[in-house]
């Protein structure tokens, strides 16, 4: 009698279960960072000299101060405090996030981000100027498997009838492509309106390529990863009520051998 294979044959059920996984679209991500990869190229813009110092007490609870000393004269110092909760979704990621920075005058900026459930995160921020609010804002974000969509509510006022209404959608096209919308409603005593776009997102395997188009103007946004020292990108931003254009390009080389890292700026305005 010959041997029986120890190898069990697929079930129809099975295979069609693993080939409906392996075409299963991913998750976009969220409509805001589109543009975040080119974003993060180019250097952050100040003039004078920027010291930051950063002190972790503790797994959860980090402490940061920042001083500023401008060529304007108008120096300038931030304390702010981070903490990050025991609650892990993933490999970096816990919650809740709690992070806020105060400067010499009082003023406030804060901000907190929690994991309700796997789909869905909150975030509450709220900014003062000395002892008056200035701005706050609540958003609940919903992640399903090939898309996201975002609910922002700013400045509510019931009383007076005011605030902005913000909603956000991305989906999954292709495992390369997303496409989705943005719909900004705003209204305050004797105004209201809104205003609409459209965004395409096209990754690629070392490069991002992304545009958006609306009532407001264009977005236009190219990033490449020529190698791991090297990345670059290129912007593209017109505004229908400024009535201007402007390019920028940018490029960050890393050195890890020697700990070192450069970004570089251009910018053409007209």
């Amino acid at each position: 009698m010959p041997p029986v294979s120890a190898v069990i044959p697929q079930t129809g059920e099975t295979s069609a279960q693993q080939q409906e996984s392996e075409n299963a679209l991913p998750n976009p991500g969220a409509f805001d960072e589109c543009h975040r990869k080119c974003k993060e190229v180019f250097p952050l813009q100040m003039e004078g000299v920027k010291l930051v110092v950063n002190k972790g007490l503790s797994n959860h609870f980090q402490v940061i101060h920042t001083v500023l000393l401008s060529t304007t004269g108008d120096s300038l110092y931030r304390f702010g405090a981070t903490y990050v909760g025991s609650k892990q979704t993933g490999p970096a990621e816990s919650f809740p996030v709690m992070v806020g920075d105060m400067d010499n005058s009082g003023s406030l900026n804060a901000q907190i981000i929690h994991q309700i459930t796997n789909r869905i995160r909150s975030k509450v921020a709220f900014q003062t100027q000395q002892n008056k609010f200035v701005n706050w804002q609540g958003d609940a974000e919903f992640r399903g498997e090939d898309f996201t969509a975002t609910v922002t509510l700013g400045n509510p006022d019931v009383l007076v009838g005011s605030g902005i209404v913000v909603a956000h959608y991305l989906q999954s096209i292709t495992p390369a492509l997303a496409l989705g919308g943005e719909l900004v409603y705003h209204r305050r005593p004797g105004e209201e309106g809104s205003v609409m776009s459209l965004v395409g997102r096209y990754t690629g395997n070392n490069y991002i390529a992304t545009l958006t188009l609306g009532s407001a103007g264009a977005h236009a946004s190219y990033y490449h990863k020529a190698n791991d020292q090297l990345q670059v990108g290129v912007e593209f931003e017109a505004s229908a009520r400024m009535q201007d254009t402007s390019m920028s390009f940018g490029y960050q080389l890393d050195v890890p051998k020697a700990n070192l890292q450069f970004k570089g700026k251009d910018v053409h305005v007209w």
